[in-house]
């Protein structure tokens, strides 16, 4: 079974994503690039994430060809395969309809910086990239020329997608964002909150090179 460790983690990882409430029945996606093959290995699509084993997850190339698996890949293949040839850095990519996400999204308002921990996303805001339908080309070319500048976006009337250099990496950056999301919302319900200034967030940045015990490879506050 070709790319069986990743096979693994999507499997796994697209449970977390149900346990936590990212994201519910079969929305949603998540996957994981092998940069050395140049395969991408993708949840399979319309099935519920308790029910995925590592063999359904698909594998295919950076063309969309499906080079191992018998399931079909998940509808928004495009929009994944998109985003990693904008970003050069992206390892894996999840998409959730994580309730507060989408409920910014489809109220086409950005994430601001009402926490510091916004930072985890690498910038001081998630932008919302226009309304396209879901699993076409349009949606995807609109998704990953936004996130030539951001590590997450949130889809008007959709959802939100985010990358990192790994999966545990993309996955704690859509448990940020939900979190961000959620208190965003919270501000809102009794005023206005006040928004970090964009030098805040790199101070904030700066500080997170050096958060830790190091050697871990991660650059910020794990949420989940």
């Amino acid at each position: 079974m070709r790319m069986e460790d990743e096979r693994k983690k999507i499997t796994e990882y697209g449970k977390l994503l149900k346990s936590s409430g990212l994201t519910n029945g079969t929305s949603g996606n998540l996957s994981i690039l092998d940069k050395t093959l140049g395969l991408v290995a993708i949840s399979p699509s319309g099935m519920d994430y308790e029910e995925v084993t590592p063999i359904d997850v698909v594998i295919t190339d950076l063309d969309g060809n499906i080079v191992d698996g018998h399931r079909k890949p998940s509808s928004e293949l495009d929009l994944h395969i998109s985003i990693y040839k904008t970003k050069k850095d992206a390892v894996s990519i999840v998409h959730t309809h994580s309730m507060y996400c989408t409920t910014f999204a489809s109220l086409h308002i950005p994430l601001h910086a009402v926490h510091y921990l916004i930072a985890n996303t690498g910038t001081d805001n998630v932008p919302v990239v226009d309304y396209k339908t879901y699993g076409t080309k349009e949606l995807a070319v609109g998704v990953s020329e936004a996130m030539e500048k951001y590590n997450a976006v949130l889809m008007a009337n959709h959802g939100m997608v985010c990358c990192g250099t790994s999966i545990k990496d993309a996955i704690n950056i859509a448990q940020t964002c939900e979190w961000i999301a959620k208190l965003q919302w919270n501000c809102f319900c009794i005023g206005q909150p006040h928004i970090l200034s964009a030098m805040q967030i790199e101070d904030v940045l700066e500080k997170f090179t050096s958060y830790g015990q190091g050697g871990t490879g991660s650059k910020g506050y794990t949420v989940g």
